[in-house]
């Protein structure tokens, strides 16, 4: 049964400040990377296309991480409690808004036998 984790943390700057926030979010890549459990995360930007008009903030990572203990771990690490404290919920901050969710590719209900 699959274990993993995916989360979608998408990101709204502030009026002129999408590149400094788009900078400050690629900065917490190197260390997380390299978390135990950590499978995926990179920072992207949204682009235009005919085929994908969606509506969303701007900036948002793409992560995986092996389970949940490993994505709740992350996001205890000082480095990323103070990213949001200081870019996000500080009036100073470069966020205008925010959004974390995390998903499964589990579907309800599946009766997959359990490992040992």
């Amino acid at each position: 049964m699959s274990k993993k984790v995916y989360c979608i943390a998408q990101f709204l700057p502030k009026e002129g400040k999408a590149d400094e926030l788009f900078n400050v979010l690629q900065g917490l890549e190197p260390n997380t990377t390299r978390e135990d459990g950590c499978l995926q995360y990179v920072v992207t930007r949204q682009i235009s296309s005919p085929f994908a008009e969606g509506k969303s903030f701007p900036i948002a990572f793409n992560e995986i991480w092996a389970d949940i203990a490993s994505f709740e771990a992350h996001c205890q690490r000082k480095e990323i409690t103070e990213f949001f404290a200081t870019y996000c919920t500080a009036e100073t901050g470069l966020a205008a808004d925010w959004n974390v969710c995390i998903y499964s590719d589990e579907p309800v209900n599946f009766d997959a036998p359990k490992l040992a």
